[in-house]
């Protein structure tokens, strides 16, 4: 039997649902990605912990999946299991003006329910398309606010599959980056810090934001948000705009016409047709300006 027989028998003994060689695509925002061997959504902390075990015991290499919106699967998919952290997304927990949420809490929901506590401090958050597990793995951030600004701790699982909390500052935070990408650590919760505020002028700021996005961002495509990381100095949409590459095709993706920091998937795109297009609009760039654009997105192989 091999290594992913043995887990696959392994999960179904333990009684843990999984789906073998499903499509990635289901589960990201750019709706590309090839087969997983294994996609496991685990329903608890508990039931994660052990998945994550399972792995290990039998040696399948896994991946860990929060809301897809910063993911690019390969198009031959994922040899290996593919974890969603999806269904721990149970409420979050508010004690006066601190709030404990699971990873698997999409970031709107959160920032609704902060709203509805008139706490501030969230609204920079409002339209991110991403868990909060994966706004603290890259410290995501838009509007000059980031998730390092109100991030107090965050549990996590450690090489081990021990449980383990790390204050803020231990954390590694900065642009678009944190310690969880250096680390095989999985998060599980974060704990945040706000302050509170006019529940109206919340809604007024987090209502501006969102329609800033709607008319600045191809959100009517499939895409991962901004494609690159900005450069210091520069803007990653404004360089590519420069050199022309409004619109600047390669198989089924493209820059966008509305904004050129955004790949977006016009139908049928793959990850090689994103990855080429990434490569050539970032030769363009650097010839022409001399800035060197950084991806981003994350490529899964």
């Amino acid at each position: 039997m091999n290594q992913l027989e043995l887990l696959k028998s392994k999960l179904k003994e333990e009684q843990i649902p999984f789906r073998t060689d499903h499509p990635l695509k289901a589960h990201t925002s750019f709706r590309i990605g090839g087969p997983a061997d294994i996609f496991c959504q685990p329903e608890t902390e508990e039931e994660l912990k052990r998945v994550l075990e399972l792995c290990r015991e039998t040696g399948v290499r896994h991946y860990l999946l929060g809301n897809g919106s910063n993911t690019l699967f390969s198009d031959q998919g994922f040899r290996g299991a593919v974890v969603s952290t999806r269904s721990l997304d149970q409420a979050p927990e508010f004690q006066e003006t601190e709030v404990s949420c699971p990873a698997g809490l999409s970031l709107n929901l959160l920032c609704r329910a902060a709203l509805d506590r008139e706490l501030s401090g969230l609204e920079f958050a409002y339209g991110i398309p991403g868990s909060v597990g994966g706004a603290v793995y890259m410290d995501a951030g838009a509007y000059g606010g980031e998730m390092k600004d109100v991030l107090v701790s965050v549990a996590f699982l450690d090489e081990e599959n021990k449980i383990q909390t790390l204050p803020a500052e231990e954390l590694e935070l900065g642009y678009r980056t944190s310690i969880f990408q250096k680390r095989d650590w999985t998060i599980l919760s974060a704990r945040l810090r706000l302050k509170q505020g006019d529940p109206v002028a919340i809604k007024q700021r987090m209502d501006e934001l969102m329609a800033s996005r709607r008319e600045k961002q191809p959100l009517e495509y499939p895409s991962a948000g901004s494609t690159f990381k900005r450069p210091e100095g520069a803007f990653a949409g404004a360089l590519i705009q420069q050199c022309g590459l409004r619109g600047y095709r390669v198989g089924g993706a493209a820059i966008s016409e509305k904004h050129c920091g955004f790949v977006v998937n016009l139908g049928g795109a793959t990850c090689a047709d994103v990855t080429r297009l990434c490569e050539e609009v970032a030769e363009v760039v650097q010839k022409q300006t001399g800035y060197l654009l950084e991806r981003e997105i994350k490529i899964v192989e």
